[in-house]
């Protein structure tokens, strides 16, 4: 019987074509199975929490993948690290339960938007900040942030609506904004997400902190269920796929003696 292992990755995602594999381009997915395959000499499909599309990053994507027998997970661990490209790193590495799934099994994910509203936008963050170059306004778009929390139909917020899914509905337990200086960061955490809801959030919370649009507007952007040109979708380097959420395992406790 096959064994399976559950994956904790890091990576930056500017040089790859996001994380499916796809002819011709260099993928996370594609780089993971054939690093995989020099180390065990097995063609392993890895499957991760959900996939992240071209310049976006992860902090801790979770994945799993079958091995055909029991490997010394330390081990490895360093051997993928060692071989992988310095943007991608295996942080974590452990056998695990049969029926584990790092997608079906996801109860939640935590996605940060990270902008910077300097003039000058600092060269070793480029490939990771949303630059806008007049001062946003956090405080209304906190407001605006405010009234999309909750279950609503976020038809308008996913940038192709003719996408197969079985409904747009959704429900987003955070999403508020953070000032550091210049640096802005936008959280957001749901069950789950549309297809580049989390860029479409960003990009209309961007034009109220720009004043182009009112804080009250995602009420009637939300109650349209049609995307406009009002929800832009920001740049992709600015994401990053923060945190996986599963619930948490039991230990068996050992049987009494007897």
């Amino acid at each position: 019987m096959p064994s399976r292992y559950r994956m904790t990755l890091a990576y930056d995602g500017t040089a790859y074509a996001g994380w499916q594999i796809q002819p011709g381009e260099t993928t996370i997915q594609g780089e993971l199975e054939r690093v995989l395959r020099e180390v065990t000499g097995e063609s392993a499909r890895v499957h991760c929490s959900g996939r992240t599309d071209s310049g976006v990053h992860a902090r801790a994507q979770v994945a799993h993948f079958d091995l055909d027998g029991p490997a010394e997970t330390r081990r490895l661990l360093k051997a993928l690290n060692a071989i992988l490209a310095d943007d991608i790193r295996v942080r974590a590495l452990a056998p695990c339960a049969p029926d584990f799934d790092a997608r079906r099994g996801a109860t939640g994910k935590q996605y940060r938007y990270f902008i910077y509203d300097g003039p000058v936008l600092p060269p070793f963050v480029r490939q990771y900040r949303l630059h806008c170059r007049r001062r946003l306004d956090t405080a209304a778009m906190q407001e605006a942030a405010a009234l999309l929390v909750g279950r609503h139909d976020f038809a308008a917020f996913t940038a192709n609506p003719n996408r197969d899914v079985l409904s747009t509905i959704r429900t987003l337990s955070i999403l508020d904004v953070h000032r550091h200086g210049h640096d802005i960061t936008i959280r957001a955490q749901s069950e789950g997400f549309l297809y580049k809801m989390v860029r479409s959030l960003a990009g209309f919370l961007v034009r109220v902190g720009q004043g182009d649009l009112h804080p009250d507007s995602a009420v009637s952007i939300l109650t349209s269920r049609e995307r406009t040109a009002r929800v832009p979708s920001a740049p992709p380097q600015g994401l990053f796929l923060w945190e996986v959420y599963y619930p948490r395992s039991r230990t068996p406790k050992p049987d009494p003696p007897g």
